[in-house]
């Protein structure tokens, strides 16, 4: 553990100013998301401006998984096929998975921490829908997305202390995040935080993803859908180096409506969202 407080404040805030903004055809994206007078030819306007975002929606969206008869060769023919709502968190997806490293020195493995980021994404925004609230879904897309992007930044550029919060995660058989208070003095949840606030995202959302562990305090639906569809996730895709699932809290429970069985049966069918989870992370990091 970095003894210090000041130097570790430091190296964490260091490391998470090292990580690349969005591109702004993503930040104006996410302006568009909260107006409620924007139109769908906004939409397509702000992603055709960016060539390399327009290429990989269209290698997605003509992947096997869609098996359109014909191919979309448009942004815009793509928001008539699937909607709105579909192609914004397809482009915040990929936006997401632009900004991961291609490599990192902690051996930390990027195309499962995708798969789950991406599903537990998913799942908060269905759970979202249901709960309700005046939350918004799409935030709460969001802040499942980036979840668990601190672990991202440790393995990139603090894989030393990183290595030594997973060994103890292993061999003392607890958690990950605590494993990464005891070993590096600070969790991912709050370095996840950290780097949301430098995204400029709204409060509610950083305030969910450093809450994602702790759901006695999670007293907001958006915090308490992250901290659910994270528990949810790990059950269908499990998060890589953390594969615990942890029963939900009363306050998470009260907020979402029942438990995980109850939340289970409520949302239904999850295997399609697991599937397209799959279908975007291999496609996004490949592209």
């Amino acid at each position: 553990m970095i003894q210090n407080p000041s130097e570790l404040n430091r190296k964490i805030s260091d490391a998470v100013e090292k990580i690349p903004a969005f591109p702004k055809s993503v930040q104006k994206l996410l302006q568009l998301t909260r107006d409620i007078n924007s139109q769908p030819k906004d939409l397509v306007s702000v992603i055709e401006t960016d060539p390399v975002m327009t290429v990989k929606i269209l290698k997605v969206l003509n992947s096997a998984y869609y098996n359109w008869p014909n191919k979309i060769t448009s942004i815009n023919r793509s928001v008539v096929y699937l909607g709105v709502n579909t192609i914004k968190n397809l482009a915040l997806s990929i936006a997401a998975i632009g900004v991961l490293p291609k490599e990192n020195k902690a051996g930390f493995d990027i195309q499962r921490y995708l798969l789950h980021s991406l599903t537990v994404a998913g799942v908060a925004k269905r759970l979202c829908a249901k709960v309700g609230a005046g939350t918004d879904p799409m935030d709460c897309h969001i802040a499942g997305l980036l979840h668990d992007f601190g672990k991202v930044v440790f393995a990139q550029f603090m894989p030393e202390e990183w290595a030594a919060a997973l060994a103890l995660s292993r061999e003392s058989a607890i958690p990950l995040y605590l494993a990464e208070q005891k070993a590096i003095g600070v969790d991912h949840a709050a370095v996840g935080a950290m780097l949301a606030e430098k995204w400029q995202f709204p409060n509610a959302l950083a305030e969910s993803i450093r809450l994602h562990h702790d759901g006695e305090n999670c007293n907001s639906p958006m915090s308490a859908c992250v901290f659910a569809a994270n528990q949810i996730g790990k059950r269908l895709a499990a998060a890589p180096d953390d594969s615990n699932v942890e029963e939900l809290p009363p306050a998470v429970a009260a907020h979402c409506g029942g438990d995980l069985d109850e939340l289970l049966d409520t949302l239904g069918d999850l295997s399609k969202a697991v599937e397209e989870a799959r279908v975007f992370s291999q496609i996004g990091a490949a592209s």
